[in-house]
């Protein structure tokens, strides 16, 4: 959004869901490029095969992995998720979850995020990252 200087919907609505790949792209070769960092991508954005290779090739890649029905109760609170707000918000997070996952899945770790604490999920990556890195 600040690269575009604009929200994410109005990309969407101006210029289509291509175009915002194109310039997510864009903004993650960029990123990392740049100096260590955590960098967390769009739910789109690994599901983009070019997208996944430059972050599998420049970073640890990281899948916070989350039931469906906990996505939907944190995501259809706000309204920056423009393809949500084509139909159906809950038919369409199943259609999307069926579709990038098995993208997901090819991170290099998969940690689970639920409902419990924000604190109890930093753990989890934290001894994910230390097992990968270490082990």
């Amino acid at each position: 959004e600040r690269a575009a200087g604009c929200s994410v919907a109005d990309i969407f609505e101006t210029w289509g869901e291509k175009a915002f790949r194109d310039a997510e792209r864009r903004v993650i070769k960029r990123l990392l490029n740049g100096p260590t960092q955590v960098l967390s991508t769009g739910d789109g954005a690994f599901a983009d095969e070019d997208s996944q290779k430059l972050i599998k090739e420049n970073a640890i890649s990281l899948w916070l992995r989350a039931d469906p029905e906990v996505l939907y109760e944190r995501v259809i609170r706000r309204e920056t998720r423009p393809l949500l707000f084509e139909g159906d918000a809950k038919q369409i997070l199943e259609e999307m979850v069926e579709r990038r996952y098995p993208a997901y899945a090819k991170a290099d770790l998969i940690v689970e995020s639920n409902d419990d604490a924000h604190e109890a999920t930093v753990e989890r990556v934290m001894e994910a990252l230390k097992d990968y890195i270490y082990d």
